[in-house]
């Protein structure tokens, strides 16, 4: 019979201080997420250097409450898998150091994973039939990817944002609306209560790369509206430029995911990262999967934000693939995904 393995997994590449155990790469035995978003909304988005401070004041509560909840000793565990990139590098470095610490002091395997690999990841959790291949849209407030996901440690951009990513689009919007931050939730709110065709926004066509997405344009547009409306003195349905703006982005994200996944032979399509939580883009997809014929597949929106369960389902993979880091493991701010950084 073959023994279980349980992976202690860490998350604080922005501003979720998480922690999580994870059994056999599939069973979430403890999910423990620590989030700031009311101490940065005062200042309209994320504060590295508070969180960081903050981090480092929650880190050793949650990864105890993780263990306690899971039921579980450090001995018992296997493996010590954290996010070492991308994201804030102040943020990271403490998640970095504490895995590193805990590692060193159990004498245990250290998994560093990447942030995006782990959203990708957070797909298996519900989902006990998904394996690779399958292509997966990775929407989020720093990224927007089309991923061919080839095996749980083998991955192929096929295409990405040029410039602002679509979740960086939402709190831009929504900021600008008087929304505020976190701006995604409340403009997918809001959206329900106008009339997604009030306003024709465009939609951005990027030369070289048909996957690829733009989303400046369409932020500049709304705020060009916005600007028309005052100088003209006309009066601005919020509910609508929320309805509006939503269906821009949602339109290219399903359009582009949709192709890519049938011109490259591809059954399944999966959806991941924060902006995956968005109730109208789930829609979307599951709709056009159904149409063509595609299996979706989608976390719950817990599993879409930042989370550390993500992060012990990948961990767990690239440990069963042998997968190990020195004490010297760094942040990596910029880590590009399918890079290894050993």
């Amino acid at each position: 019979m073959n023994k279980d393995t349980y992976i202690l997994a860490i998350e604080s590449s922005c501003d979720e201080t998480a922690a999580a155990v994870i059994k056999n790469g599939r069973e979430v035995c403890s999910n423990i997420i620590f989030s700031q978003i009311e101490l940065h909304k005062l200042y309209g988005g994320v504060v590295p250097e508070i969180a960081s401070r903050k981090h480092i004041e929650k880190i050793n509560q949650v990864i105890e409450e993780a263990l306690r909840e899971a039921d579980k000793t450090l001995e018992e565990i296997d493996a010590i898998a954290v996010t070492y990139g991308p994201g804030l590098v102040g943020a990271l470095l403490v998640g970095v150091a504490e895995a590193k610490a805990i590692a060193y002091a159990t004498n245990k395997p250290l998994v560093g994973v990447h942030h995006i690999e782990g959203h990708i990841a957070a797909n298996y959790i519900e989902n006990l039939d998904l394996e690779p291949p399958f292509m997966c849209l990775v929407v989020s407030g720093g990224h927007t990817h089309l991923v061919k996901v080839l095996d749980y440690d083998q991955f192929e951009i096929v295409g990405r944002t040029r410039d602002d990513a679509a979740g960086e689009a939402f709190d831009k919007v929504a900021r600008a609306i008087g929304l505020g931050y976190p701006g995604g939730p409340k403009v997918d709110a809001l959206a329900k209560e106008g009339d997604k065709n009030a306003i024709s926004f465009p939609r951005a066509k990027v030369d070289g790369n048909e996957y690829d997405f733009s989303f400046s344009g369409l932020k500049s547009a709304v705020l060009n509206y916005l600007n028309q409306c005052e100088m003209k003195q006309i009066e601005v349905n919020t509910a609508d430029i929320a309805a509006s703006f939503q269906y821009a982005v949602i339109d290219v994200l399903t359009t582009h995911a949709i192709k890519a996944t049938k011109e490259m032979g591809m059954s399944k399509l999966a959806v991941a990262g924060g902006v995956a939580s968005n109730s109208s883009l789930r829609e979307s997809l599951k709709e056009a999967c159904e149409k063509e014929g595609i299996a979706f597949y989608h976390p719950s929106p817990l599993y879409c934000t930042d989370n550390a369960a993500m992060i012990g389902v990948a961990g767990f993979y690239a440990y069963e693939k042998g997968v190990r880091h020195g004490l010297d493991l760094n942040a990596v701010p910029n880590l590009k995904i399918g890079q290894r950084v050993l």
